[in-house]
């Protein structure tokens, strides 16, 4: 029997990881563990590999399914998602006009992606329930408050995105710390896998949206205690 590679080993460790998601009873704090958790593991691959086996690395698509036709707080941070896991991210629709997200990169990055996007979808969720239940949300009128949920939400996907690529370029600075530019390395298999697709991309245009200023700020304030921490250390890991 064929001993499991680092990848295998990665989406093993993921799996497990997503059974401690809110969806299946642990507290908000071990969910954000698993995430601190997930950071490392996907360095840890990265360093277990050589410059030739990564460039032998298949890039691949991952989709992150939202099952909404209108856009999600999550479209506010999915680029920080994407650079946070050295990958490519579009948006598209289905033949039924729902939203999807399609990552796009190195298998193990994809993967994490996937696992951050699912992740950091139910953390909103979950913060803007428990935002439900305050004072200062009942006090909002009926009315209103389908502007004060998206506000909420906004504020909330927006810090976090903040956050994310602030932790980005923490990790980069410890890789580029350890002798070998891996960012630099992946970010070139990755564009020129990218170029092979042959697609047209193109940008699109935020709407201007209502907002309500106490709401936002509210999620905001969520989204600063969504604490992710980096897991390469001084280019120290564990067996």
């Amino acid at each position: 029997m064929n001993e499991p590679t680092s990848l295998d080993k990665l989406k093993l460790r993921i799996q497990a990881l997503r059974a401690k998601t809110q969806d299946n009873g642990c507290t908000e704090a071990e969910a954000l563990m698993a995430a601190a958790k997930v950071a490392e593991l996907l360095d840890r691959h990265d360093l277990s590999l050589s410059d030739v086996e990564l460039r032998e690395t298949p890039c691949e698509p991952r989709i992150y399914a939202t099952r909404r036709k209108q856009r999600t707080p999550l479209d506010y941070c999915i680029s920080p998602i994407a650079n946070f896991c050295d990958c490519k991210v579009w948006r598209e629709k289905t033949a039924d006009g729902e939203i999807r997200y399609v990552f796009f990169g190195l298998r193990s990055d994809t993967e994490v992606a996937h696992y951050m996007a699912d992740l950091i979808d139910n953390a909103v969720r979950s913060e803007l329930g428990r935002y439900k239940t305050t004072y200062s949300y009942q006090r909002i009128r009926h009315q209103e408050r389908h502007v004060a949920n998206a506000s909420f939400t906004l504020g909330m996907s927006i810090s976090i995105g903040s956050k994310l690529n602030d932790m980005k370029a923490q990790r980069d600075s410890i890789k580029k710390g350890g002798g070998r530019d891996l960012v630099v390395l992946k970010t070139s298999i990755v564009e020129t896998e990218m170029t092979k697709l042959d697609l047209k991309l193109r940008p699109v245009r935020r709407q201007a949206r209502m907002v309500s200023p106490k709401a936002y700020e509210a999620g905001g304030a969520a989204g600063a205690s969504f604490a992710i921490h980096p897991g390469l250390r001084g280019g120290q890991s564990e067996n």
